[in-house]
């Protein structure tokens, strides 16, 4: 017994020894090293893999660019009209936006949706949708004229770029000068021409196309906006109405915006107020 409690005595004391841990770590060290070099030996086999005479290899194409110098003035030209030419596409939705009626028919649609007082419904990307789609409607003749007189003779290399860039942007000039015809729309024109340093034109053939463009863009804003006053004053006597009622019934901690929608959707809806907005913004529009 003395003899046993001495070897159980002297094991404690080396478990708690300052060397035990050191002896520890290098006892897994080995294992670590040891192990994984045993089982791969142990279960390693070889192995043959052989291919059919009938498979191929997949073939990748080389793609090569070269960059040279232009050899002659067509060639200088050619890289530059094709520069041009991304730039444009670059532009396109600007241009479809600011040459267009777009600009209108989104601008209306967005003062309806606050004029119900509507927050979520219908969202901005479904009334852009539709003010694209209505433009395309409206604006089907003169695209079809560019097609025609300018994207299909290019394509079949009957003109140039220059002579194409020409015949499209003709029956763009002539819309945009045809929704100017009024007051307003020559006195933006008269404006621009005036700050340009130009005479003052007598027809459309006078008046460039960098001035003819931001014209239009301020026109087609005023008669947005004034579309949009003329669809807010009856949501607005709603509104008024309801307040004043409201008020008389001492229930000023409830607000107006939540009563007087319904009463609002009801009116739009027994009107057929999407019907009517949209062959008043048709027949805003002077083709």
């Amino acid at each position: 017994m003395p003899t046993y409690n001495k070897t159980l005595k002297g094991a404690v004391g080396f478990f708690f020894s300052k060397q035990f841990p050191k002896i520890l770590v290098v006892a897994l060290v080995v294992l670590a090293c040891v192990v994984p070099a045993s089982s791969q030996s142990s279960f390693e086999r070889n192995g043959v893999t052989e291919m059919g005479g009938n498979v191929t290899g997949l073939s990748i194409p080389n793609v090569d660019i070269n960059i040279t110098q232009p050899r002659s003035g067509e060639q200088v030209a050619f890289s530059v009209q094709l520069l041009l030419l991304l730039t444009l596409l670059t532009l396109a939705p600007s241009i479809l936006i600011l040459t267009t009626c777009f600009l209108r028919f989104s601008i209306v649609l967005d003062f309806i949706k606050r004029a119900l007082s509507l927050q979520q419904v219908p969202p901005t990307a479904v009334l852009n949708g539709i003010a694209l789609f209505m433009t395309i409607f409206v604006m089907w003749p003169v695209f079809n004229q560019v097609y025609t007189k300018s994207i299909k003779p290019l394509s079949d290399g009957q003109i140039s770029v220059e002579q194409a860039y020409k015949e499209a942007e003709g029956p763009l000039r002539i819309f945009m000068y045809n929704q100017m015809s009024g007051k307003n729309g020559k006195t933006y024109i008269a404006s621009f021409m005036k700050m340009a340093k130009l005479p003052q034109p007598k027809n459309l053939s006078e008046v460039p196309t960098y001035v003819i463009i931001p014209a239009y863009i301020l026109h087609e804003l005023t008669v947005a906006f004034k579309i949009g006053i003329f669809l807010y004053i009856p949501f607005i006597v709603i509104d008024m109405v309801v307040a004043s009622i409201l008020m008389s019934m001492g229930m000023m901690m409830l607000p107006p915006v939540q009563i007087s929608m319904p009463f609002k959707l009801m009116l739009f809806v027994l009107v057929d107020g999407w019907g009517l907005l949209t062959q008043q913004l048709f027949a805003s529009v002077a083709l």
